[in-house]
């Protein structure tokens, strides 16, 4: 297939690629989750639902792969690192903290097995999904993310999810670290710190870390007839 993307058309077999969907979880894009009861805008995140949605049915329908990937610390926090990194830091001022989730269960903000890191309703993964835990802003920090894609032949990733400058950035410089070739779909991320971070990541990834598309190119070459 040919997905039109910049900075130009990328070909890639749909047996070698895989969609990873980055924490389009509760905590980011949900009422009542980390985020939001912080006061923080999530209509960023949750514009990107419905274009990933489509993007995630096409590639099911195709056969690629879909893999989901989920942050979140034991609930102990015993795996954020010590308390002088910068990790800790970043984090502990409303990691762990309970939260009252909607589903009525006490949540817990970024800790797993809660409300709060469960994938987004409307993003549920499907029979043949893949999930993978991370404790890093990179999907491929620490995990079997990286050992997963060499098993299934994967050499393109399709890229969704949040935040754009964040953890979408940094599993797409590892990704590209690894020699995969990343491809973000622009529409399908997003970037509650502010749009300019949106567009300096997706700028940076285009001429450096690697393309830059949207959901409906995606899709146009997923459907598109294969040659012969």
């Amino acid at each position: 297939m040919i997905i039109e993307a910049r900075p130009g058309p990328l070909t890639a077999d749909p047996q070698r690629m895989a969609v990873v969907v980055v924490d389009m979880q509760n905590d980011f894009g949900a009422e009542g989750g980390g985020v939001h009861a912080g006061g923080g805008d999530i209509s960023v995140v949750r514009a990107a639902v419905a274009p990933t949605a489509a993007a995630l049915d096409a590639a099911r329908r195709a056969g690629i792969r879909v893999i989901y990937l989920k942050h979140g610390y034991a609930p102990d926090l015993s795996d954020m690192g010590p308390r002088d990194s910068k990790n800790w830091l970043v984090h502990a001022t409303h990691v762990g903290q309970e939260t009252a989730a909607p589903d009525g269960s006490t949540g817990r903000i970024l800790v797993r097995g809660t409300w709060n890191t469960r994938i987004l309703a409307e993003l549920t993964p499907r029979d043949g999904d893949l999930v993978i835990g991370k404790t890093r802003f990179s999907g491929f920090h620490g995990t079997g993310l990286d050992a997963t894609l060499r098993g299934l032949g994967v050499d393109t990733l399709i890229v969704t999810g949040c935040t754009t400058s964040v953890c979408v950035e940094s599993t797409v410089r590892d990704a590209m670290f690894l020699d995969y070739r990343p491809v973000v779909l622009a529409d399908c991320t997003g970037e509650p710190q502010g749009r300019e971070h949106h567009e300096s990541t997706l700028v940076l990834v285009e001429r450096v870390f690697g393309w830059v598309a949207y959901s409906a190119a995606f899709r146009r070459a997923v459907d598109a007839p294969m040659p012969g």
